[in-house]
């Protein structure tokens, strides 16, 4: 594309964007009620207002790539006459006759130029040397004043450090005056106090012996438990015991009260056939005869019941022991 259509299309990009900042650029508020606004200049030089601003085009083409020609010498202008003339050699002054003083002025001059910077460096050479002694003194004095200030300073640290031990010496004695004052007038504060106090305390229970403690609350308990369940043990067993004899003993008397069998009672009438040799006996003999029978069975009944009721208490007291043997072991 040529120059003059970069140009056109840089305008043309141009506009809207002016027209948006237009477009954004704050206005004034719209007027109030009963007023209205009128356009005023408030700039220094007034200017004609027009609907549309003037634009006038103009177009210009350069040549392209044109070396730059290369810059004129500055010549200022004249601004007096030139006038020319000619000296012969000797005309004004004989050489060899004036110079020569200067020359020998020169050459003296150098001389002694020479001489004082020779001097000079010299005197700085001496200057330095008494520097070095100088700094060297100057730094073995520093030193002696730090080694000095240092001692000083050590010595005061030792004093401070000395005074605080003595004070904290005094305050630590101060300290345990008071404290053995203190526990002197606590003694015989407490001597008395601390008998009475203990008593109320093992009297109110707060100091006890673990052992007797453990067995209040642990091993009795558990050997009343014990106890309890073996008397129940013992009192079943009892009763038990009981209702077994009494029904042994009620069965028995049901046995007595019961008339004998027929043929029980015609046993006693064929013995005396057998023996016809034997004399006849009289009703009293007979009777005597009938309760000793009868005592007899009475004592074998009591016998037979008592065998058993002491099976039977052998047997719970077996028990018995074989239950307390088991909690013993438990």
């Amino acid at each position: 594309p040529s120059i003059l259509g970069v140009k056109r299309q840089r305008r043309a990009q141009k506009v809207p964007k002016r027209l948006t900042q237009e477009e954004i650029r704050p206005g004034t508020p719209e007027p109030v009620k009963g007023r209205e606004h009128v356009y005023v200049q408030t700039e220094l030089y007034l200017e004609e207002i027009s609907d549309r601003i003037i634009e006038i085009d103009g177009e210009c083409q350069t040549d392209e790539f044109l070396d730059r020609p290369p810059t004129p010498l500055f010549i200022p202008a004249k601004t007096g006459k030139d006038v020319a003339t000619q000296i012969e050699e000797g005309e004004l002054f004989d050489f060899d006759i004036e110079v020569k003083p200067i020359l020998e002025v020169l050459v003296g001059k150098t001389v002694e130029q020479a001489l004082l910077e020779v001097m000079e460096e010299e005197e700085l050479a001496q200057l330095l040397s008494h520097q070095r002694a100088f700094a060297e003194l100057r730094n073995a004095e520093f030193a002696e004043l730090q080694r000095l200030e240092e001692q000083d300073r050590r010595i005061r640290e030792e004093k401070e450090r000395r005074r605080l031990e003595h004070l904290e010496k005094l305050r630590k004695q101060k300290e345990t005056a008071e404290k053995i004052a203190a526990r002197a007038f606590a003694q015989r504060y407490l001597a008395d106090l601390i008998p009475s106090v203990f008593n109320n305390l093992h009297e109110s229970g707060f100091f006890y012996d673990p052992v007797e403690r453990d067995i209040e609350t642990v091993f009795l308990p558990w050997l009343m438990s014990e106890v309890e369940e073996t008397l129940q043990k013992k009192v079943l067993g009892r009763t038990m015991l009981d209702s077994l004899i009494r029904m042994v003993v009620e069965k028995r008397l049901d046995e007595f009260r019961r008339p004998p069998p027929p043929d029980q009672k015609e046993a006693p009438a064929e013995e005396p056939s057998e023996t016809d040799a034997a004399p006849e006996v009289s009703g009293a003999d007979a009777a005597s005869a009938d309760e000793s029978a009868a005592e007899e069975e009475e004592t074998g009944q009591s016998d037979a019941e008592e065998q058993p009721t002491d099976f039977t208490s052998s047997q719970l007291e077996e028990q018995g022991q074989e239950g307390a043997m088991d909690l013993e072991t438990e």
